[in-house]
């Protein structure tokens, strides 16, 4: 993994001191703190001022993969931020091509890859990457992302300027970024919990969307997507069920080798839970000896799956590594989070996701995780609540209003994802459509509170339409009428990419560990996406093709185990440790005086959820996340 940064500029009077450059790309230290480059293209050679930044964690080819890396006679330069897994066959093809090689890193298949293919070359990428090339005779830049948006990527075009980083701490250290918020973004924030892509929350800047790359030409900037998980269409009409199982396996298994290769030591995400066990029991007959294993745990009982992990490295016979957190740990990390996240991002289980990345980056340098097993195979528990809100959804409009004061009723519970908080949540979400709901379900201010919660200002210029642009954009065109697929993508394209990669991209690298996630490579997920639904959700089993090809790999307990995500404890908090802080930050003078949000409303919210009248937790948390992020980059 690494940090990269990129400046750009046709004007003598613009082009930056080379120390602020330095700096901006320094900033990203904690993504590669092995080594440091940079290449720099002067005006005086005609066309742009180019810089690009580069700062390395070493994980293949300790010796010689410095970047920027360049071709044999310099016209093409490369920076680049991830793992190519696929390099090993690349690099065969483009030697057969007559490429000649002088590194074994995978940053020089890029180079290559892209004289041979040119714009076309992030297709035969099968990695985790966000890349920088520059090209000299063509005088343009090109960037490109992953397919499923591992590695962030971030770019401003300022006044004919263009600047690009990983993250944006880089860019907004820019002397002229104006960090101005963006109030569709800051909307976006409040109803997903996280801003969708191409948005940031600053109106100078956009991220790069996964599986697009971006030109920048002397006419200007284009940005072009280049892969869908629908692109092959429906080849598995033609396979039985077992040989579906067989080619999933098989597919899991390739993933798994591949993301093994390392000149470093590495290791396995452990929770217990069957994604990250299937990760782990695969990686066991992948390479000799014991896998090593890391988990955490947490006094609280109703948050802890340090037991579960125990269980599945006893049953893998695995070198485990686990330890138990104290709330201390986590309540240490909150004034912290802005700091991790760069722009807001209310996902509370950064924190133990962090807690984790540090106690692992101990032993390790790369560990592999579960990420995406839900998505691909629905797993999350709103895809059994969306089959019974179809069932019953004529009942339980018509009898919402009775049904949401009844479940007022219920008495309010403090616990890890309650009763009385998943009945609240389920019944906020009847009488939307499905794609709507979903996101109702997932994030923390549906429409009706928007409207509440934001300033006189923001709150007349509240718009569902254009909130929920990205999900209408990815609904258009959707080539099934499988509404469960429908659901498992726009996950996919919005809850994984913007909040559950992201959540771990920042958590891990902030202690410089890679993480690389077997279920997301590209060809597993277009496999599986384009499965029938009914394989992946039947009936009341959710993850149904994943449990019965893991029957062979791991005991029935992990596989028929309830899932249990990463918790925290922040409704006790609201009301405990955490109290000063909540009354500091959400207090009235300081909302009113910032302008963002309704004083009175937000007042209310936290009356009410100390006096235990209603379970306000996640509006809360997402109000503090915003608080402490304005705090840091944005103080009135």
């Amino acid at each position: 993994m690494c940090g990269i940064l990129g400046f750009l500029t046709p004007r003598v009077a613009d082009i930056p001191d080379l120390g602020e450059l330095r700096s901006m790309r320094d900033l990203l230290t904690h993504r590669g703190p092995d080594d440091q480059g940079e290449f720099i293209r002067s005006l005086d050679e005609g066309g742009p001022f180019v810089y690009l930044g580069h700062r390395r964690l070493s994980i293949i080819d300790l010796a010689s993969g410095h970047q920027p890396l360049s071709n044999e006679n310099k016209t093409v330069w490369v920076i680049f931020n991830g793992e190519i897994y696929n390099f090993l066959e690349l690099r065969s093809r483009l030697e057969a091509s007559g490429h000649q090689f002088r590194t074994n890193s995978d940053t020089e298949v890029i180079v290559h890859a892209y004289e041979e293919y040119g714009e076309r070359c992030f297709r035969h990428f099968n990695g985790m990457f966000a890349i920088g090339i520059w090209d000299e005779a063509k005088r343009r830049l090109l960037l490109g992302r992953d397919r499923l948006g591992k590695k962030p990527l971030y770019y401003s075009f300022l006044k004919g300027n263009f600047l690009f980083a990983s993250e944006l701490k880089a860019l907004i250290a820019y002397p002229n970024f104006s960090r101005q918020i963006n109030p569709l973004s800051f909307t976006k924030y409040l109803f997903f919990e996280y801003i969708p892509s191409p948005h940031t929350i600053f109106k100078e800047a956009n991220k790069l969307p996964p599986a697009s790359y971006l030109i920048l030409e002397k006419n200007g900037i284009r940005v072009i997507e280049y892969w869908s998980p629908f692109d092959s269409g429906r080849i598995t009409d033609q396979l039985s069920e077992g040989e579906i199982e067989a080619k999933v396996v098989d597919l899991l298994k390739q993933s798994v080798r591949r993301r093994l290769i390392s000149d470093v030591p590495l290791g396995v995400f452990l929770s217990g839970g069957i994604d990250s066990s299937a990760i782990t029991a695969i990686a066991q007959e992948e390479i000799p000896g014991k896998v090593r294993t890391f988990s955490i745990g947490f006094e609280d009982p109703s948050f802890d799956e340090s037991t579960y992990a125990t269980f599945a490295s006893k049953s893998l016979k695995t070198d485990h590594h686990q330890q138990i957190m104290k709330p201390a740990d986590l309540l240490h990390l909150v004034p912290h989070l802005p700091e991790i996240l760069d722009e807001p991002m209310a996902d509370a289980s950064i924190l133990p996701t962090y807690l984790l990345s540090k106690f692992t980056r101990q032993y390790v340098t790369v560990a592999l995780g579960g990420d995406g097993g839900d998505e691909l195979f629905a797993g999350y528990p709103t895809y059994l609540a969306h089959q019974v809100a179809r069932q019953y959804e004529f009942f339980l409009t018509h009898s919402r209003p009775i049904l949401s004061f009844l479940g007022n009723l219920l008495p309010v519970s403090d616990g890890n994802i309650s009763f009385d908080f998943k009945v609240k949540k389920f019944l906020s979400g009847i009488g939307y459509p499905e794609s709507i709901r979903n996101f109702i379900w997932l994030g923390s201010f549906a429409f009706p509170e928007l409207k509440r919660v934001l300033s006189s200002e923001l709150s007349s210029q509240v718009d569902p339409v254009h909130i929920m642009e990205e999900v209408d954009g990815y609904q258009k065109g959707f080539p099934s009428e499988d509404k469960t697929t429908l659901l498992q993508y726009l996950d996919l394209k919005l809850y994984l990419q913007d909040d559950i990669l992201v959540k771990v991209d920042r958590a891990s690298m902030a202690c410089s560990l890679e993480v690389r996630a077997p279920f997301l490579d590209y060809e597993l997920v277009e496999f599986v996406m384009n499965l029938p639904s009914s394989l992946k959700l039947r009936r009341f089993t959710s993850k149904y093709l994943l449990k019965k090809v893991m029957k062979d790999f791991l005991p029935k307990e992990i596989i028929n185990r309830k899932k249990k995500g990463f918790g925290v404890p922040i409704a006790k908090w609201v009301k405990g440790p955490l109290r000063e802080l909540f009354g500091d930050l959400l207090s009235y003078d300081r909302i009113k005086q910032e302008g963002f949000l309704n004083p009175d409303y937000v007042t209310c919210l936290l009356r009410d959820h100390l006096a235990n009248k209603k379970d306000n937790r996640k509006q809360l948390w997402t109000l503090l996340v915003w608080e402490l992020w304005v705090n840091h980059y944005h103080p009135v």
